[in-house]
């Protein structure tokens, strides 16, 4: 059976600015790391081969020197990669994406059967976490999503225990495999690659998959195939604030001059 581990090459944020005349990211000399949350959910598709013995496949969507990401899915174990990549995929929003990646992972259930499909909860750059459950609803998997512990694997009964992670509470889930399960990072810490590993993996072969191999229609792929378009990205503009009191020292005066401030500008009503 196979696992299957969706990983994205982002930007670092930490360095990506902002033109400010065309409201579009600069990113030229940005490097390109993997997206964090996608590194816990790799995690977890290692753990259940591990155990299991599945064989994990790590796919991503993206130019050409994605590959280098992919490479580095490959030091830590994973049995396969595939690269979707193609001029006509580019400039998709999470709907075409989640298209393309949906397509990739019936194609591979051509091969093998699928237990399980691992994504972060969200990525770093888009923020959207709507990928994810694009995938789940296009194949017609269950969707487990902010998933913090896997419980249980049945596989004579295909099934799948998972604990949820929602605010204040935990919830557990029991559903039927195959399942897309999006993780939280909490729920691991990730492996590192071992040297001969890291050796293997610079001869190590990855699948390019265009949209010759794909045959998927243009118009539902892409920037064509996209809902929405990011017309400018920008960081808001900061106002100069009051201070109110002192918070510290007389916490209960700070919190009676806030509370006048807002009744007066309508913000709050008693």
């Amino acid at each position: 059976m196979i696992v299957v581990a969706c990983v994205k090459q982002v930007p670092d944020t930490t360095q990506v600015k902002t033109d400010p005349v065309t409201g579009t990211l600069i990113r030229e000399g940005v490097p390109f790391i993997v997206n964090p949350f996608d590194s816990p959910a790799l995690e977890e598709a290692l753990k259940l081969k591990d155990k299991y013995g599945f064989r994990v496949v790590v796919i991503s969507m993206g130019p050409p020197n994605t590959e280098v990401t992919l490479k580095k899915a490959l030091a830590l174990g994973a049995d396969d990669a595939v690269l979707l990549s193609d001029r006509v995929f580019g400039g998709a929003d999470t709907l075409a994406t989640s298209k393309v990646l949906a397509e990739a992972i019936s194609k591979l259930s051509q091969e093998d059967e699928i237990a399980a499909v691992f994504c972060g909860r969200q990525s770093i750059d888009g923020d959207t976490a709507q990928v994810g459950a694009g995938i789940a609803t296009r194949l017609g998997y269950t969707q487990l999503t902010l998933v913090d512990q896997i419980q249980e694997l049945d596989l004579p009964i295909k099934k799948v225990k998972v604990r949820r992670k929602l605010e204040g509470r935990h919830e557990v889930v029991e559903t039927p495999l195959p399942a897309l399960i999006t993780v939280v990072r909490e729920i691991n810490q990730p492996r590192y690659p071992t040297v001969p590993m890291r050796l293997m993996s610079g001869d190590s072969e990855v699948k390019l998959w265009n949209n010759s191999i794909m045959e998927l229609p243009t118009e539902l792929i892409g920037l064509e195939g996209s809902a929405t378009q990011v017309r400018k990205i920008f960081s808001p503009e900061r106002t100069e604030g009051e201070i109110l009191g002192d918070g510290e020292n007389n916490p209960d005066e700070a919190a009676r001059l806030l509370i006048d401030a807002m009744l007066q500008k309508d913000i709050i009503s008693i």
